[in-house]
């Protein structure tokens, strides 16, 4: 299963013939177009794939939650429907409210679906300079348990234990994802990222896992690392990684930093990858101070809408989207504010389509 999805995730893959939806038409795809400049980006992408004449049909959905029974606030059931149907989808970012009885959507989603590997590409762009030159590092986050799964409670007045939750059968499933990525993608290097040193039993059992997939994997270099020392050497020299593996919370942390080496979360995608499918996403914030204003940067979701394309095998469409917002981000009358450009999220958009129809 998990060579199988993988292959086409990111750049490197093969191209598969572009006739794989054609018999029964175009692929319906969910579309969740989020909250604050959510529409606006989620508008964008839809603009750049109607250009690319790409063979997805949207089918967009509301999350804004609802009510459940228990009192708490959850996803709507025609939402959680249609990513059962369609088994693919993208997503702009959600804003969570504060507040008792509200969750956060994006783990809601995660775990509704059982998205257990988080897939976040992290790759310098040639023309916008960063204080790093030549980044090209892959954070895989198991996403389903760990400091996330939920599990708090308050003992006495004044003291709150969490509970950090680790399984084998997760912790295998993501350290065979990483391998099988790290093969079918051309990548050389597998590190587990834990603090087994501290947390003996929790890590300890991941950096296990990790260790019996790197010997059914022996053709791909491994290597454990503590995540304190990952962030040292990450910011001297992100070039000593290549595919990381990690638990939820390090790996949700890490591949914020990483994407800080590039230009940050407007320019990186990332994809949830499940059992029985996945939702990419954008993961940013909602920026509500910009939203309705033509001032947002679609770029991380048009990429993730990429790394989804890959993911369907639909990868003549994926290359020539990629590369149109590449040669769009290397010039810089059309960036938008937040890359330094002085271009709208309009006329970002708009280049990119014409790129894309001048080489047709």
């Amino acid at each position: 299963m998990a060579g199988r999805v993988l292959r086409h995730l990111v750049n490197g893959v093969v191209a598969a013939p572009l006739r794989r939806y054609s018999s029964s038409g175009p692929k319906k795809v969910t579309l969740i177009p989020g909250d604050g400049i959510g529409p606006e980006i989620s508008a964008s992408v839809q603009k750049i794939f109607a250009a690319a004449q790409v063979p997805i049909e949207w089918e967009s959905v509301d999350v804004t939650p609802v009510r459940g029974p228990d009192g708490k606030f959850g996803i709507p059931q025609a939402a959680i429907d249609s990513v059962n149907r369609n088994k693919v989808g993208l997503k702009g970012p959600l804003m969570t409210p504060v507040g008792k009885g509200h969750r956060s959507l994006n783990l809601a989603l995660r775990k509704e679906f059982n998205l257990y590997a988080n897939v976040r590409p992290c790759r310098s762009l040639e023309g916008y300079r960063t204080l790093y030159d030549d980044v090209n590092v892959i954070t895989i986050r198991e996403n389903t348990e760990g400091e996330y799964s939920g599990i708090e409670h308050e003992i006495v007045d004044g003291v709150v234990q969490s509970i950090k939750l680790i399984t084998e059968e997760a912790s295998r499933r993501v350290a065979e994802f990483a391998f099988h990525y790290a093969k079918e993608n051309g990548r050389k290097k597998v590190t587990a990222v834990h603090k087994a040193n501290i947390m003996r039993m929790s890590d300890g059992l991941f950096l296990r896992c990790c260790r019996e997939a790197a010997e059914n994997h022996p053709d791909v270099k491994f290597e454990e690392k503590y995540l304190d020392t990952v962030c040292l050497t990450m910011v001297q020299d992100p070039n000593k990684y290549d595919v990381l593996v990690m638990p939820n919370l390090y790996g949700d942390i890490l591949s914020d930093m990483c994407a800080g080496l590039v230009g940050g979360l407007g320019l990186t995608p990332s994809g949830n990858i499940g059992l029985n499918g996945a939702l990419f996403e954008s993961v940013h914030g909602t920026a509500p101070d910009i939203a309705g204003q033509d001032k947002a940067n679609p770029t991380a979701l048009l990429l993730s809408a990429v790394m989804m394309l890959r993911y369907m095998e639909l990868n003549d469409y994926a290359a020539r989207i990629e590369q149109a917002c590449f040669d769009t981000i290397k010039e810089e009358k059309y960036r938008t504010g937040d890359l330094g450009g002085p271009a709208k999220c309009s006329e970002f958009t708009n280049e990119i389509c014409r790129k894309i129809e001048a080489s047709h």
